[in-house]
């Protein structure tokens, strides 16, 4: 009986986060955000992603996560992620 419970618990706290945290946010847009600014408006010296091509977008952050291109923090945020969560955030940042 405590299973089932669990089970029911599970799947309505995955419903009632479906609406609030989707793919991008698995991605962790917090870390970009963190930088970049809020939907990565632009923040100091750190360059506006939102409005940036998902090709753009993509190609870049590939290049950092094969340390084509040289930012200690990009690479290793890039490294983690996969090639969904990518184009998840290319998707995301393009759309802002």
């Amino acid at each position: 009986m405590k299973t089932k419970w669990f089970m029911i618990a599970v799947a309505a706290a995955a419903f009632s986060l479906a609406g609030v945290a989707g793919p991008v946010e698995a991605a962790s847009t917090a870390s970009c955000d963190g930088c970049h600014g809020a939907d990565g408006k632009g923040k100091g010296k750190a360059p506006k992603i939102s409005g940036m091509s998902k090709s753009s977008f993509i190609s870049k952050m590939n290049d950092y996560k094969s340390g084509a291109k040289k930012n200690a923090a990009k690479n290793a945020i890039a490294k983690k992620l996969s090639d969904a969560d990518i184009a998840s955030l290319a998707t995301h940042y393009a759309s802002k």
